[in-house]
């Protein structure tokens, strides 16, 4: 398999001198071989002073979902309130989640009409992904805003020039009366490659309403989806690059009841997500050009059969990005440079309640990265954007890598700026306010690999530290003395203004093993400190402890076998620290068996031993249960 740029994956033909990559193994170690993201070009990650997470075991590891892969990577803390479907976020580093921007195929997907602008990954289905990378730390540089706590980046499977067609399918059923079936068909004729997939997805569920607080009503969820790559040639220098999205999907929901209590009740919500990306690759001498268009627009509808409003939300954002990429390369350094336009809008409809509202941001970048001697790499980088509300802001970024046994020992240190826009939402609905300025931080980390017996065992140490200063929270208009900007607005219940001084800083540990070709055991270790600088209280739903570990093991006979066990400690659910909820320890086991060269069983149990555990308070979440199915490749 070839990794390549994120911008030019489908093209891997068009530019072979980024176009050639080595394998990356099914871990996730922060030592794989290329990352795409970090660097928003090809790099070795072993020159790379950002941590970065590289997952290619999918597949092996039999997720349906994405946050069940996401929860075992370091640093990263995954949050569901109730089952596939329901609102899920993830937390780096002790970030707010819409403080993680997220990508597919290169794509930014955040919705632009929710709350904070960030993405919902509830809905998001492993489908035809086949990586995934995570940056952890800030990468506004190269991205812009909301990668202060850093990027997930999700890419599809790409057309494979010269294969001919290739034909990947599977089918699986299991508990809670859940079905899954997925298909690509990569193909190449002459010029042209191309990728098309496409899935369906339905489940019973559980109770959205924790049942041991009383929940019997199951919560379903039912999705379609699709996903499609071209790539056309046209020379050896330049080529069209074409990808685009679908998933729609229906979840049940628990909500208020007629008592205002929370319980269970027959609401539901529709969503759809839709991406495009249109763009052309050009080439001249060491220079590679891409120009491209991209667009994202989700559109979400909650529906109460037994309310006074039929409909209680409605929204449509969209988000739509024009930009130039430049990556010129040298003997002894490369520069990655670009400009970027982004129009952004939302229009909703909450309890009759309307909001709309429009911005646009204009950005140029730029990031150098240079070899002076054997074994050091160093880059830095310089963004500014332009808003149409608040102004400018510039961010910058400084890092390196020193490797002084040819990759035995690598000790790395970073340090990064990172601001987000104020969401649509937060400036422009009922409850919005136009004074807002960005959120900023400041983030630096040092860390340290080593590895031993010829790769065999790998260790790795990283400490981080972020301060973010004008986050943005919701404020009350009911007070003893409340602002001006509540004054003559008497639908204004509240407003969003920058209050808080955050500050997360911790450690992440791991661990990987092969002590024989056959047996693997990757294991991590995070601590996260996660605080309101003002109030000293911890930050909500952020666990200090998190560990995990994933082993596996090949039989000769061709049975392959796996577990993953994860621990999460105890957190807050609330800002004011005065609900907490415990800890829990998970454990999944999986199996698979090649029955012919063309056609594999495979099966798993998710929560082996039944655990009872609730991730947000009064939420509920799934029980034992088990999984079959079978691939097909041809």
């Amino acid at each position: 398999m070839k990794h390549i740029s994120l911008f030019a994956l489908p093209v891997a033909a068009l530019f072979p001198s980024i176009a050639s990559a080595q394998p990356v193994s099914e871990g996730w170690r922060d030592d794989q071989t290329v990352t795409v993201t970090a660097a928003r070009t090809a790099r070795d990650t072993d020159e790379t002073p950002q941590s970065v997470s590289v997952l290619e075991a999918i597949e092996t590891r039999q997720s349906a979902t994405v946050l069940d892969l996401l929860r075992t990577l370091p640093g990263l803390t995954t949050t569901t309130s109730g089952g596939p479907g329901a609102i899920g976020t993830v937390n780096i580093r002790g970030a707010e989640s819409d403080h993680t921007l997220v990508l597919i195929d290169g794509v930014k997907i955040n919705d632009p009409a929710s709350t904070g602008g960030g993405y919902n990954f509830g809905t998001l289905l492993t489908g035809n992904i086949e990586r995934i990378e995570v940056v952890r730390g800030p990468r506004s540089v190269l991205y812009g805003s909301q990668a202060i706590g850093g990027v997930v980046n999700l890419i599809t499977r790409a057309p494979q020039p010269g294969d001919g067609v290739v034909i990947n399918a599977r089918a699986e059923a299991g508990g809670r009366e859940t079905y899954n079936a997925v298909g690509n068909v990569a193909a190449s004729v002459g010029p042209v490659a191309v990728s098309l997939g496409g899935g369906w997805y339905r489940t019973d569920g559980f109770s959205a309403f924790s049942e041991d607080r009383g929940g019997i009503e199951r919560d379903g969820y039912e999705q379609w989806h699709a996903n499609g790559r071209v790539a056309v040639a046209l020379g050896e220098n330049a080529g069209i690059d074409l990808r685009g999205s679908i998933a729609d999907g229906r979840t049940d929901i628990d909500g208020f009841t007629p008592s205002f209590t929370f319980g269970d009740t027959l609401q539901y919500g529709d969503q759809r997500d839709i991406t495009g990306y249109a763009g052309v690759n050009f080439a001249f001498g060491p220079l590679k050009n891409r120009l491209g268009y991209a667009v994202t627009r989700v559109e979400r509808t909650d529906y109460d059969p037994e309310g006074f409003l039929p409909i209680t939300y409605d929204s449509v954002g969209t988000n739509e990005r024009l930009e130039y990429q430049g990556v010129a390369t040298f003997d002894w350094a490369e520069a990655v440079f670009g400009a970027e336009r982004e129009w952004s809008r939302f229009d909703s409809e909450s309890f009759g309640t309307v909001g709309s509202g429009r911005a646009t941001l204009d950005s140029f970048y730029g990031e150098l990265t240079a070899k002076p001697v054997a074994g050091l790499t160093m880059s830095g980088g310089v963004r500014h954007d332009e808003h149409n509300r608040f102004g400018g802001a510039t961010t910058v970024s400084a890092g390196g890598v020193f490797t002084p046994n040819d990759g035995a020992t690598r000790i790395r240190a970073s340090y990064g700026e990172g601001f987000k826009v104020p969401s649509l939402y937060q400036l422009y609905s009922n409850v919005g306010n136009d004074a807002l300025q960005p959120e900023t931080s400041e983030s630096w980390e040092v860390g340290i690999d080593q590895r031993f017996m010829d790769g065999a065992v790998e260790v790795g140490a990283v400490y981080f530290r972020r301060d973010t200063e004008n986050q943005i929270d919701y404020v009350s208009c009911f007070t003893a003395s409340p602002p001006p900007i509540c004054d003559g607005a008497p639908d204004r219940f509240g407003y969003y203004d920058n209050l808080r001084l955050t500050r997360a800083e911790g450690v992440e540990f791991t661990l990987e093993l092969k002590p024989v070709d056959r047996l693997s055991v990757v294991g991590q270790y995070s601590f996260v400190d996660a605080k309101d600088r003002e109030t000293g209280n911890e930050l909500a739903r952020r666990p200090r402890h998190s560990v995990s570990a994933l082993v596996d093991y090949a039989w000769p006979f061709g049975l392959s076998t796996g577990a993953t066990i994860t621990h999460i400690g105890d957190r807050f659910d609330n800002a004011a620290n005065t609900t907490r909820v415990d800890g829990y320890a998970l454990v999944d086991l999986r199996a698979s068996f090649p029955v012919t060269e063309r056609i594999e069983v495979y099966g798993r149990v998710e929560n082996l031993f039944d655990e009872r555990y609730e991730v947000v308070a009064t939420y509920g979440t799934p029980g034992r249960a088990a999984f079959g199915g079978v691939r097909i490749k041809l």
